[in-house]
């Protein structure tokens, strides 16, 4: 992971997953309240192993992800059938965070809405969808053209940097506003 951010910090996306993955571990006040959803194609199964892993390893309860799904079998292990039903009871303390790289579909937006209403965190990993980004506290978008990392990458970035023992609190005043920067105008060359 070292020489992949090396390899990868003139353009900027390290420090991009940095910032994000920040806000995803002050969001979350308690273990289970980190709401980690995708859409009906694409549900976030490897996203939700590598933050897993992180919360384990970094001893960070809150970074534990609870996997909701859109069709979660009645037989299916008790952490791998919570359906949707769970984002309807999402509260303050909790994060929603949305993972698609596809545009969400109208049903999940609605959700997301709601949660947001009381008070839930919302953050949205996605590709460029501007309804969800407009429903988001913070969001990663990844270009689907262009871009320097994948889809793929850019979850392993914010993953890793969520459990990294380094990030710690909330950005400066200086990291703040270099992001609304780079939001704005597009990362610095280097």
């Amino acid at each position: 992971m070292a020489a992949l951010r090396a390899l990868l910090a003139p353009t900027g996306w390290p420090d991009r997953a940095r910032v994000f993955a920040r806000a995803l571990r002050t969001s979350t006040r308690a273990r289970g309240g980190l709401l980690l959803v995708g859409t009906p194609d694409e549900e976030p199964w490897h996203l939700a192993a590598h933050l897993d892993d992180e919360s384990r390893l970094s001893g960070i309860a809150e970074l534990a992800p609870t996997l909701v799904r859109w069709n979660a079998p009645v037989d299916a292990p008790p952490h791998l059938r919570i359906g949707l039903e769970r984002l309807e009871v999402a509260r303050r303390g909790e994060t929603l965070f949305v993972v698609t790289p596809e545009i969400a579909p109208s049903p999940l937006l609605e959700r997301v809405s709601d949660a947001r209403r009381v008070g839930a965190t919302i953050l949205a990993l996605n590709q460029g969808d501007a309804e969800l980004d407009s429903l988001a506290h913070e969001t990663l978008a990844v270009p689907a053209a262009a871009s320097p990392v994948s889809f793929t990458v850019a979850q392993h970035l914010v993953s890793a940097a969520a459990g990294d023992p380094g990030l710690r609190g909330r950005p400066g005043v200086r990291q703040r506003l270099a992001h609304l920067l780079d939001v704005v105008s597009g990362p610095s060359a280097g």
